[in-house]
């Protein structure tokens, strides 16, 4: 017994006609990811898919213009609607640096003598850290009450310098060079 188109397409739907289900979950699937990591890139793909998929379905495209309109139009608002979003939301932001950033070139106070390139420093923040040396520094014995200044954060601990204070001559008189 030979089978027919007409039996098979029958019994097996055509799945084509449900492509907007897929349209549909993948809209939100994109918009779930966006709102998870808030950098627009996702938005962007979500109207792409929007307006070219599942719009081009609802004007009756085929499934092939669907994906090719979508993948153009994200492409299209993500190289050109994404930077603007991203430059405006940028725009009011606090210019202040904040956590491990601030602490970059810091001051602070050694509260503990070096000893083997290791103490604890207090920055001028007020936090207490446990500090290290610098490689370019690492023959200096910094004892309590030096200044020092942060290079780095390396986990919990402060990669420290030496602060190398030269005596001004503003404030000692004996300092200043003789005027004859």
């Amino acid at each position: 017994m030979a089978r027919t188109d007409e039996g098979v397409t029958g019994v097996f739907p055509d799945l084509i006609q449900y492509i907007w289900i897929l349209w549909l979950c993948l809209i939100i699937l994109f918009v779930v990811i966006e709102l998870l990591t808030l950098e627009f890139t996702f938005l962007m793909i979500a109207a792409g898919s929007l307006l070219g998929g599942l719009g081009t379905y609802v004007l009756g495209g085929p499934w092939w213009l669907q994906i090719g309109l979508a993948a153009v139009i994200s492409a299209l608002l993500l190289f050109t609607i994404r930077p603007l979003l991203l430059r405006t939301l940028k725009k009011g932001a606090d210019p202040t640096k904040s956590n491990i950033d601030a602490l970059h070139e810091l001051g602070g106070r050694v509260m503990t003598d070096f000893v083997e390139g290791s103490g604890t420093v207090k920055l001028d923040n007020g936090e207490t850290w446990t500090a290290r040396l610098t490689a370019s520094s690492a023959e200096a014995r910094p004892v309590e009450g030096d200044r020092v200044r942060v290079v780095r954060i390396l986990g919990a601990t402060a990669e420290v310098a030496p602060v190398v204070i030269s005596p001004s001559p503003d404030l000692d008189p004996d300092l200043a060079p003789d005027k004859e």
